[in-house]
């Protein structure tokens, strides 16, 4: 069987390819080949241990991280579902309970 990227969309791993155009039977999502092509030259985000991190893992905060505006800090442990990579000196885009939605350096998170 070949190995089909996941839909970019809503990550499911059962896509099928349609011609010149992948399909994803979750969300209907259709994307053409080159598209995969350019995901692949993406941004390569690494953790603080050196792991790779993808769209849609689960992290784990490692440091005590003070918000500006809050009264307390993002408390070491705290777990987050669902990240986003992005370019730039914070690379993660997430959603903290409590908190609402951050961005994150890489170097304060592991992979979960």
């Amino acid at each position: 069987m070949e190995n089909l990227p996941s839909c970019p969309r809503c990550k499911c791993e059962y896509t099928y390819q349609n011609e010149s155009f992948f399909v994803c039977p979750e969300c209907f999502h259709e994307w053409s080949t080159e598209e995969v092509s350019k995901n692949e030259t993406a941004i390569k985000v690494l953790d603080a241990n050196g792991n790779e991190l993808q769209n849609g893992d689960s992290v784990i905060i490692v440091k005590d991280l003070p918000v500006k505006g809050a009264p307390k800090p993002v408390k070491a442990g705290t777990k987050v579902k669902n990240i986003r990579l992005v370019e730039g000196d914070h690379n993660i885009d997430c959603k903290i309970e409590g908190f609402g939605a951050m961005a994150l350096k890489s170097a304060f998170v592991k992979k979960a």
